[in-house]
């Protein structure tokens, strides 16, 4: 052997040697000296500001044992130690989307389908309706048909009531909107709902009209709940699922989170049936991914019971005090995370509120004064949500979007801190998309997490109406990451794809599919963006100890992903695949 090789063998020995010292005792005690898993020869982007970058990691009882070059690593593996080669390609942890509303995939002939509305189905208000039909025709007479992620900015304008009724006037039809926040619905509906252009404005809503006062069938905000729930009140009830079909379509969603590499999700949507779902679902084994149940109550703070939402079992908090049960009960596959309430509208349905107008043509006058519609709430009713779960001990998190909005949460969250102060709440602030730097100074000062939205790929077209001069501070990630307020990200899906990949894109370009750029001051750096998509949604959930980033002792949650993000065009970002999913060190997806 020449001097050189023998001194490298020599180094690389001892190095092993130290590198074994270093490791927890457990690694190396009884019987189980050998990982189940290792990674060798990877690009590992670890978030782990002690240790950025490493080759290797080993993996023993779901979770990481050991980080280092590929030359320590491989010195731990044995006979029955699984080994994947990674080839260079990039290892990330794996990624948290902090809010989404998980929903059972169905087949197009199921009662339950919901019809996709998108761009990459319609191109043209013919085409929804061409499509709408398709299922009509293979449903009963009088039973609902369900479309969603419709956008009105790609068709051009919102579709009507007399648009659907050429799909079907002897169903009830009924879209939503991309933002989840505005529906439309036909005439049958309108009919069965009992609701016409006498009906007044429910708080927190309206019904769309045109030039001679008639309804369009468009509903915007609390306006949905009263047609659909005066449909179901008719004695024509949503359609519901088969505990079988019911889990058999919650996994295929979960399979669709996988393949994107997602291993922990925010279930924005959670009820009490949909606890018991998810329990139902792990003990058939297929929860193969980590789950924050977020309580989410049934109405605005302040509304009364009547304007709970109507046929969806949505149960409020109380039932957690009935328990005695707190967010972070459970355990590191599912558990109580914390409990949600809506105090104002949306972004990209244009109707959060402001304090100054939009930079429209408000329809209804034909003037610039569109300040967005109210929240449904009251603010001494959201006063009191707050400080009820506040000093129960719970985590809590509102969803809102406009500044006008947002100040008057932040004022709830104040006041309950200064009633009863508690330390390290986290509470969080969801969306908060039009932001101010006196916001953000008031977020800081209270402790607020802030989970923001990455959308602009899919929805900068409708960040246009808010005016230029607000897109330096819609979705301020960058400036929020420099003041120190903790950030984590989402998707919000299906708002927008649960892709990370395509959300980092947005986060690092700031650029619509359009190819225009809103607020770029607001672009981060890829690892920027992969922090806010790992540790970031770890923090928001108090759960940083044990994911987010690889290091020893943490959950072996991990991606394998095709290409390194830092090294593609960031428009190409998008197109990287994920290659391996692995959650608690087991392969749960991997490309074939």
């Amino acid at each position: 052997m020449e001097g050189n090789s023998l001194k490298k063998v020599i180094l690389e020995g001892i190095l092993i040697i130290t590198f074994m010292l270093t490791l927890p005792s457990w690694v190396l005690s009884g019987d189980r000296l050998f990982p189940d898993l290792v990674i060798l020869n990877g690009n590992i982007i670890t978030v782990d500001d002690k240790n950025p970058r490493a080759q290797a990691l080993a993996v023993r009882d779901g979770k990481i044992v050991a980080v280092g070059a590929t030359f320590q690593i491989k010195a731990l593996v044995g006979k029955d130690t699984k080994v994947i080669d990674a080839q260079g390609k990039t290892v990330t942890p794996g990624f948290i989307d902090a809010h989404l509303h998980p929903a059972p995939v169905y087949t197009f002939e199921s009662r339950m389908y919901l019809v996709p509305l998108g761009p990459a189905e319609v191109k043209t208000i013919e085409d929804l309706i061409a499509i709408l039909r398709k299922k009509a025709d293979i449903t009963p007479k009088g039973q609902w048909i369900l479309g969603t992620r419709y956008e009105d900015t790609k068709l051009g304008r919102h579709p009507t009531c007399w648009d659907l009724d050429k799909a079907s006037t002897e169903h009830p039809i009924q879209i939503t909107h991309s933002s989840g926040h505005i529906s439309v619905v036909n005439t049958r509906a309108l009919e069965w709902a009992k609701v016409n252009k006498d009906t007044p404005d429910p708080p927190g809503g309206g019904f769309d009209k045109d030039k001679n006062g008639e309804l369009t069938g468009v509903c915007r905000e609390g306006a949905m709940r009263v047609v659909s729930g005066g449909v179901v009140k008719s004695g024509h009830p949503l359609p519901v699922p088969t505990k079988e079909d019911e889990m058999k379509g919650l996994n295929q969603c979960f399979m669709n989170f996988l393949s994107k590499g997602i291993t922990s999700i925010g279930d924005a949507t959670t009820t009490a049936p949909r606890i018991k779902l998810y329990q139902d679902v792990r003990a058939a084994g297929l929860l193969r991914l980590r789950v924050n149940m977020m309580i989410r109550d049934t109405r605005a703070p302040g509304l009364p019971p009547e304007e709970a939402l109507v046929g969806t079992g949505y149960y409020n908090f109380q039932f957690l005090q009935g328990l005695q049960l707190r967010s972070g009960f459970g355990d590191e596959w599912l558990r109580l995370g914390p409990v949600k309430t809506t105090f104002g509208n949306s972004l990209s349905g244009r109707t959060c509120w402001l304090y100054e107008p939009y930079d429209m043509i408000n329809p209804k006058t034909g003037k610039r004064d569109y300040y967005g519609i109210p929240p449904g709430g009251t603010q001494e009713g959201l006063d009191e949500w707050v400080y009820k779960n506040h000093a129960m001990g719970n985590q809590i998190i509102i969803h809102t979007n406009g500044d006008r909005e947002i100040d008057m949460c932040l004022d709830a969250i104040e006041r309950a801190i200064k009633k009863f102060p508690r330390a390290n709440h986290r509470h969080r602030l969801e969306h908060a998309s039009v932001l101010t730097q006196k916001i953000l100074d008031r977020v800081k000062a209270l402790g607020v997490v802030l989970v923001l939205h990455s959308y602009i790929y899919e929805h900068g077209d409708k960040i246009v109406e808010f005016g230029e001069k607000r897109w330096p501070m819609m979705f301020p990630n960058r400036t929020a990451m420099e003041m120190g307020i903790p950030v984590a990200q989402h998707s919000d899906w299906g708002v927008s794809a649960a892709d990370p990949m395509l959300r980092i894109q947005s986060l690092v370009t700031r650029k619509s599919k359009e190819g225009n750029v809103y607020g770029p001051e607001q672009k981060l750096s890829v690892e920027q963006a992969i922090r806010l998509w790992t540790l970031g949604g770890a923090y928001a959930s108090f759960e940083e100890n044990i994911k987010g980033s690889i290091e020893v002792g943490k959950l072996a949650d991990v991606v394998i992903l095709s290409n390194d993000p830092n090294k593609v065009s960031p428009d190409a970002i998008k197109d990287i695949q994920v290659e391996k999913t692995i959650v608690g060190g087991k392969i749960v997806y991997e490309t074939r």
